[in-house]
């Protein structure tokens, strides 16, 4: 049975209640802070900022494991959970990821999956969530400047357009292994839809999640990342979140505008708020909602400008529509 902690009964006293909401930041700043959201330590957690994103009015964060990889013992990862938990936070998921099948980073990439498992039990985590990408292998002069290289192109890296079926095979094995280990601690393993990656649309993130069959996995379906895969998006994202919702465990939410070149055969996009972009969020919530969703709303946040101002616009349109629906 997993250990009862603190974080873990209020996580339980939250799932009871209705739409829970994370804050997946992908900006740190907050004066005199402005640092890298991908490479943070817990010091970076000040008190300034934890009581911005609690009076924001989030629930809880996604924490990078490398921040509890620089924390290193369970006394000190337990300790910086419980201290997110004074200003009324959960860690409400731990980010892993990477490429789990290629022969350079696939081995590291199983190991650290299972560390943020680890993790995930320390701070009493609801969720692992990772998605299987890896950085461009052929990125070209400058960076980005050819196909497949970044989003946006015709072709994408591990698509799973090209992959074979004994991909799917061989990461089944991988996640039925992670979600046995997770399942001793009361946590969820998570795959990202994500470009990419052999999971970057609903038939492949189906497919591998009826052949892992277990109880404690389901999937993160970012339709945000279906809209910048390719030039042209491969699926619509309306039908996308119809047949993700009922297996989705853990939900990133961003949106974009594209702006689409057909004479370059590229697209390139502009990261807005939940309700200015192309996806009707609106409709996802929706299907969500429909489905008995009871994971969290993770909004991903900005990249660029004030996050705050950008993102507390994104929560507060996503809690108005689960309220309608709730009512």
């Amino acid at each position: 049975m997993p250990v009862e902690t603190p974080a873990r009964a209020c996580r339980a006293v939250q799932e009871e209640t209705n739409m829970r909401f994370c804050y997946a930041h992908r900006r740190f700043t907050l004066y005199p802070q402005s640092v890298n959201s991908w490479d943070l330590s817990s010091e970076n957690y000040s008190d300034e900022f934890l009581t911005k994103v609690k009076d924001t009015g989030f629930d809880a964060l996604e924490i990078g494991m490398e921040v509890f990889s620089k924390l290193g013992t369970e006394q000190k990862v337990r300790d910086f959970a419980s201290r997110l938990g004074d200003f009324g936070l959960l860690v409400g998921c731990v980010r892993s990821g990477g490429t789990l099948h290629d022969a350079k980073n696939g081995p590291r990439n199983r190991e650290r999956l299972d560390e943020a498992i680890k993790y995930s039990g320390w701070a009493g985590a609801e969720v692992v969530n990772g998605a299987m990408s890896a950085p461009s292998r052929h990125p070209g002069h400058p960076a980005g400047s050819v196909p497949g290289s970044q989003s946006g192109w015709p072709l994408s890296q591990d698509a799973s357009l090209d992959a074979m079926l004994n991909v799917y095979d061989e990461l089944a094995g991988v996640f039925q292994a992670a979600c046995a280990r997770a399942a001793d601690i009361g946590t969820n393993v998570v795959v990202e839809v994500h470009q990419n990656s052999p999971v970057d649309n609903s038939w492949s993130a189906l497919l591998l999640t009826e052949k892992i069959d277990r109880s404690n996995f389901g999937i993160n379906p970012d339709i945000g990342n279906i809209l910048w895969t390719y030039d042209v998006p491969e699926e619509e994202y309306d039908e996308a979140i119809d047949k993700l919702a009922p297996v989705s465990k853990y939900w990133h939410c961003k949106n974009l505008h594209r702006v689409y070149h057909p004479e370059n055969s590229r697209s390139v996009f502009l990261r807005v708020p939940l309700q200015d972009g192309d996806i009707d969020y609106r409709y996802g919530i929706s299907a969500m909602h429909n489905a008995g969703y009871s994971g969290y709303m993770t909004i991903e946040g900005s990249s660029a400008g004030d996050q705050w101002y950008h993102d507390a616009k994104s929560l507060d349109y996503a809690k108005a529509i689960w309220a309608e629906l709730e009512g």
